[in-house]
C-alpha cells in the first residue's frame, strides 16, 4: 500500500478539515481566538460552502453545534444543545415563545450538571417540585424552569462553546426571537456562536439594537487570491504547482467560494489521473482538464437543482397567482447577472425585469412573495436554500453559489417558464 499522500486529502469538499489545503483566510483564525477570550457572542456570515464550519472547526472544535432547520425555531435550539449534555428539555408550550418547561437528567453527564446548577442556585427548593422517575435503574431528577438562566447555566457549567449553525434557516420571527434572547444569554454569562448566511452588516443588532456592543460579526468571504492560496497551499502538499492561467480560470469558476475551488481542484486532477502525491514535481496548467472537471461536478449537480426546481413549481402550483408573480420572480432571480448573484440581486432590479415580461406586476405584490421563498424551497427536513430574500436590505442572496456554476455548464430548462405559459394562455 502506497504511504503517498491522497488527493482526497488534502482537496474536495469535505464536513471535516483538510489542514494541507486549510488556508487562514484575513487571519481570521487569530480574529476568532481573540474573539473567544472575550465576553461577546460571535456572529460567523457567509455563503454556503464558504468555509465556515472548517474554521469553526479548527478553533472552536469541542463545542455544541446546534443546526437550524426551517420551521424550527429558538426553542429547539435549547432543546438540542441541552441533549447533546445529557438534559432532556421537556417544553410545557412552545407557542408562547417563552423558555417554559422542565428539565431531566438522561445519563451521567446531566445528573452531574443538573446538580451542581441547581444546587448552585439554590432552585431545588425555590423552582418548584421535583419529580422522579426510573429509567434503566437510574433515578432521574427534573426541575422546573421558567427562563433562559438555567439554560446558560448548563451549557456553561459544561465548558463548552454553544454554536447555531444555519442560522438563516429560522424564520424571520424565530431569527428575532434568538436574536432577543441571546441578550439574556449574554447577560447571563453564556457567549454563542452563530453562523448562517447573511447580506447586510450587522443583522443581528438589526434584529435587536439590544445586541450592540455584545455581539461581534465576522465575514467570511474570499478574493480571488485568497482561494489561489489554497491551490498554492495544496499543491505543495502533492509537489504540485498550479500554473498562474490554470488559477485565475479555477478561481473564476469558483465564484468566490473555497468550497467549489475545493471539488474543482480534486477533479482537475482527477482528469488528469493524478490520485496521490507525485515523485519529484509537477506543473498543471491544463484548462481542458478543468473544464472536464467544471461539467462533471455541473452535471452532479442536476439531480441537486432539478428536485430545488420541482419543490419551488409545486408550492407555485398551490397558490392562486393570476400574473404568474412567483414564477415570474423566480426567472429573473435565476437568470440575473453573475455580479449581481454574487453581492445580491435587489427589489428594484426583480420588479423591473418581472414588470416588463408582465405589467400587472406589482412591486408591493412582489416583496410579499419574496419573504414567502424561503419556504417553497426546502424539503421535508427543512433543508435546500439555494437563494434567500433579506428584508431588511431588500435584496435576494444566493445562498448557494453552485448554481453558478451550474447555469454556466449545463443547458438548464426551468419548469417556471412552463407556469409562465400557462398563465398567459389562461388569461
Amino acid at each position: 500500500m502506497s504511504g503517498k499522500k491522497k488527493t482526497a486529502d488534502v482537496f474536495g469538499i469535505n464536513s471535516k478539515v483538510r489542514p494541507d489545503s486549510y488556508v487562514d483566510r484575513g487571519d481570521l483564525d487569530e480574529t476568532i481566538i481573540r474573539l473567544l477570550g472575550r465576553n461577546t457572542h460571535i456572529a460567523l456570515k457567509g455563503e454556503s460552502k464558504c468555509g465556515k464550519s472548517w474554521l469553526r472547526q479548527k478553533n472552536i472544535p469541542d463545542a455544541i453545534v446546534v443546526q437550524c432547520r426551517l420551521g424550527r425555531g429558538a426553542i429547539d435550539i435549547y432543546i438540542d444543545a441541552l441533549s447533546q449534555l445529557e438534559v432532556r428539555f421537556i417544553v410545557s408550550d412552545k407557542t408562547t415563545g417563552k423558555v417554559e418547561g422542565r428539565v431531566e437528567a438522561k445519563g451521567a453527564l446531566g445528573e452531574g450538571l443538573i446538580a451542581k446548577v441547581f444546587g448552585l442556585t439554590g432552585s431545588l427548593s425555590a423552582g418548584g417540585s421535583a419529580s422522579h422517575s426510573s429509567e434503566k435503574s437510574k433515578e432521574l431528577v427534573g426541575h422546573d424552569i421558567n427562563d433562559l438562566r438555567y439554560v446558560a447555566a448548563l451549557v456553561r457549567e459544561s465548558g463548552r462553546r454553544l454554536v447555531v449553525e444555519d442560522f438563516h434557516y429560522l424564520s424571520v420571527d424565530e431569527r428575532r426571537k434568538l436574536a432577543f434572547d441571546l441578550k439574556a444569554l449574554w447577560d447571563y454569562g453564556l457567549y454563542a456562536i452563530i453562523i448562517g448566511v447573511w447580506s447586510q452588516s450587522n443583522m443581528l443588532i438589526y434584529l435587536n439594537p439590544d445586541l450592540s456592543g455584545r455581539i461581534e460579526e465576522v465575514s467570511v468571504y474570499w478574493s480571488n487570491d485568497d482561494l489561489k492560496r489554497i491551490l498554492e497551499q495544496g499543491g505543495d502538499a502533492l509537489n504540485i504547482t498550479f500554473e498562474e492561467q490554470f488559477e485565475d480560470a479555477c478561481a473564476r469558476f469558483s465564484y468566490g467560494n473555497a468550497g467549489i475551488l475545493q471539488a474543482l481542484a480534486l477533479k482537475s486532477l482527477d482528469a488528469l489521473g493524478i490520485v496521490e502525491e507525485v515523485d519529484g514535481h509537477s506543473a498543471i496548467n491544463d484548462e481542458a482538464a478543468l473544464q472536464t472537471a467544471a461539467l462533471h461536478y455541473a452535471d452532479q449537480l442536476n439531480a441537486l437543482y432539478q428536485q430545488f426546481a420541482k419543490r419551488v413549481a409545486g408550492g407555485i402550483r398551490t397558490r392562486q397567482d393570476s400574473t404568474g408573480i412567483y414564477a415570474h420572480a423566480m426567472a429573473v432571480i435565476v437568470e440575473a447577472p453573475d455580479k449581481l448573484c454574487l453581492r445580491g440581486i435587489p427589489l428594484e432590479h426583480i420588479y423591473q425585469v418581472a414588470h416588463a415580461r408582465e405589467n400587472r406586476i406589482q412591486k408591493g405584490n412582489l416583496r410579499t412573495i419574496l419573504e414567502k421563498l424561503e419556504g417553497l424551497q426546502v424539503d421535508n427536513e427543512g433543508r435546500g436554500l439555494v437563494v434567500a430574500y433579506n428584508e431588511a436590505e431588500g435584496e435576494v442572496t444566493v445562498v448557494d453559489r453552485q448554481l453558478l456554476l451550474y447555469r454556466r455548464f449545463c443547458t438548464v430548462s426551468w419548469p417556471w417558464e412552463d407556469l409562465i405559459e400557462e398563465v398567459q394562455m389562461g388569461s
